[in-house]
């Protein structure tokens, strides 16, 4: 599986921007999906995960209220939306494939993906 994350930029502290991620290699409705970051001298973290059915969202304390993850079955796509952005979101973004098929627990942990994008960067300025 390929993962193809985009959407990165600078933008300025309460503004918006949406990331991207684009996969390719397996049947892309069948597996949850996720979001992590990790900012410059911090370990990667947990932002947000969605189910394979979309119907399951998951989101870390940080950013639950501010981001938004959603889902394309068809253009094989799943989405992080980012509101009100902060300079702590300043970090490299990474999406992320389950490894297992059809999970629907009750969170989701890092643990549990096995594929990984390239990383976009998002900087927040104050």
């Amino acid at each position: 599986v390929q993962l193809q994350a985009s959407g990165g930029g600078l933008v300025t502290a309460g503004g918006s921007l949406r990331l991207s991620c684009a996969v390719s290699g397996r049947t892309f409705s069948n597996y949850g999906m996720g979001w992590f970051r990790q900012a410059p001298g911090k370990e990667r973290e947990f932002v947000a995960a969605i189910s394979w059915s979309g119907r399951s969202t998951y989101y870390s304390d940080s950013v639950k209220g501010r981001f938004t993850i959603s889902r394309d079955n068809a253009k094989k796509t799943v989405y992080l939306q980012m509101g009100s952005l902060k300079p702590e979101d300043t970090a490299v973004y990474y999406c992320a494939a389950d490894k297992s098929p059809f999970y629907s627990g009750s969170s989701y942990y890092e643990s549990r993906f096995g594929s990984w994008g390239q990383g976009t960067l998002v900087t927040v300025s104050s």
